[in-house]
């Protein structure tokens, strides 16, 4: 079993979506035999609240990782850890963001004791500390969440850590190079005038993530084709997530003047909560922090930039997704192994006159690219609503492995089998940034979105809202609120319906 997910990956930044623009044959190889969810969204649009729902078929707000300021508990149960015990060799390799590692300088403490004291020893939450592989490698104790193996590369950009630079290291690369900062100060061949995140990396390209996901797979791989053991690979690849820095000659796959600007770039956003509007003036050169969100302040020029970089990102991961299908072909499991492609969630990229993430409950952060080719099944295509925690359920039905209790998600097997089929009449996204969180300033602590009947409602904890139809207005320029209060009034009833059903009753 094969699990290939990316970070930050928009759902119409793939061929197979639609998009003749980004060149991606390989990804496109697995949905022409498989099942490409048009319908599919995050359970949260943050990194570790989403990555840890996948893992656990479980909401945010029950697993506890709400943001990206704390590690899932040590003890959750996983889908991996059911393969574990069902005798499959499991591996992670590139990034894991279950553990609060390379996030801890991007949010403030609170101050103050914790809620909860933890029953774990010191250091079961220090695995995806960079500083932990500067002299050597740290043990694994037990497994990582299910994960027997694990390889992991931790930063994003230039910057190389964790096992990642380790491999690195063995190829010849020198430290120095390799622990650039999240700053301006980072060494590049090419740099963009507008904005720092947007470069070319001064080292080669056999040294980037990608690359490192991509050998490593494989080299799993073929380690457990030899013994003949089941296996669950997951392929996790830190890109497309800024900073945008394809290497070599993928920085110049596409020019900047010869993209497309999104339909949306100059969006008013009168009708919109006010934090959206101040986001969209805020060009990214004033980023007080480079994970902050940020928008184009009307820089065209800086929108075509972003996507070219980005494109040549996720050609260069279709390019290595091909290196471990290869690995998957030569070890004679083409025809026996399921594969899914997904990523942990998306990027604005222009859309509404915003870029990145955070607070901004638009589909350009909510719906992301989804495929399962699972063997004996045809290709096909479906509307049918699946969100990111109906993954790991799945994946237990389609190898007739017992769930575990509390698991929130449904297996999308039905609709794999009929394309016309229903397992869910709503999806629900959640999306928390913690009061202590200062440094994001003036922000909505809480956010909620609900997807039902084409319908798409959110709700802010500054009591301000947006109602969309995405059927008739799929690029969400139409707030419909005031003109539909009918419709509005049961979309909060929904709402509320929906929070209550998530409340958790697992043992």
């Amino acid at each position: 079993m094969l699990f290939i997910i990316t970070d930050q990956q928009r759902a119409d930044h793939v061929g197979f979506a639609g998009n003749d623009v980004v060149r991606t044959p390989h990804l496109d190889s697995i949905a022409a035999r498989g099942t490409v969810f048009d319908n599919a969204w995050v359970a949260n649009p943050v990194c570790m609240p989403n990555r840890s729902s996948i893992m656990t078929g479980r909401m945010p707000s029950v697993h506890g990782v709400i943001f990206n300021d704390r590690s899932l508990e040590w003890g959750a149960n996983t889908h991996v850890r059911q393969f574990r015990e069902a005798g499959y060799r499991t591996a992670l390799i590139g990034k894991s963001h279950l553990q609060h590692g390379m996030s801890r300088n991007a949010v403030a403490e609170s101050g103050l004791r914790a809620a909860v004291d933890s029953p774990h020893p010191a250091g079961w939450d220090t695995l995806e500390h960079a500083e932990r592989y500067f002299d050597d490698e740290p043990e694994f104790p037990g497994g990582f969440y299910g994960f027997d193996h694990v390889e992991l590369a931790i930063d994003h950009g230039s910057r190389i850590t964790g096992h990642h630079m380790r491999w690195a290291l063995e190829k010849g690369a020198s430290l120095e190079a390799l622990l650039q900062p999240y700053t301006a100060e980072c060494a590049a061949e090419r740099r963009h005038h507008r904005w720092w995140q947007i470069y070319r990396p001064a080292y080669v390209e056999d040294l980037h993530s990608s690359r490192f996901v991509a050998e490593r797979t494989a080299a799993f791989i073929d380690d457990a084709a030899r013994t003949g053991e089941p296996w669950l690979a997951w392929a996790s690849f830190p890109d497309p997530h800024h900073p945008m820095c394809p290497p070599g000659e993928w920085f110049d796959c596409h020019r900047p003047d010869e993209m497309a600007l999104p339909r949306t770039v100059d969006d008013p956003l009168d009708a919109a909560p006010e934090h959206l509007r101040r986001i969209a003036c805020l060009h990214p050169s004033r980023q007080a922090y480079w994970v902050h969100p940020c928008g184009l302040d009307g820089d065209h020029e800086l929108a075509r930039a972003a996507i070219a970089a980005t494109y040549g990102m996720i050609e260069l991961i279709d390019d290595c997704v091909g290196q471990i299908l290869a690995a998957v072909e030569h070890a004679g499991a083409h025809d026996s192994t399921i594969v899914v492609f997904t990523s942990d969630h998306c990027d604005m990229m222009g859309d509404h006159g915003l870029l990145l993430k955070g607070c901004m409950h638009y589909r350009g952060t909510l719906q992301v690219p989804m495929v399962i080719a699972s063997p004996g099944r045809g290709a096909t295509q479906t509307s049918s609503l699946a969100s990111s925690v109906d993954l790991g359920p799945t994946l237990l039905d389609l190898a007739g492995l017992e769930p575990y209790d509390g698991i929130q998600g449904v297996s999308l097997v039905p609709v794999l089998d009929d394309p016309a089929a229903s397992v869910r009449e709503l999806v629900l996204i959640e999306d928390d940034i913690p009061d202590s969180n200062r440094s994001w300033g003036d922000m909505p602590t809480k956010t909620r979105t609900l997807i039902a009947d084409g319908m798409k409602y959110t709700r802010h904890s500054t009591g301000e809202d947006q109602l969309f139809c995405l059927d008739d207005d799929p690029d969400e320029l139409t707030e419909l609120s005031a003109d539909y209060p009918t419709v509005h009034a049961a979309m909060i009833a929904r709402l509320a319906d929906a929070l209550i059903e998530v409340t958790d009753t697992a043992r």
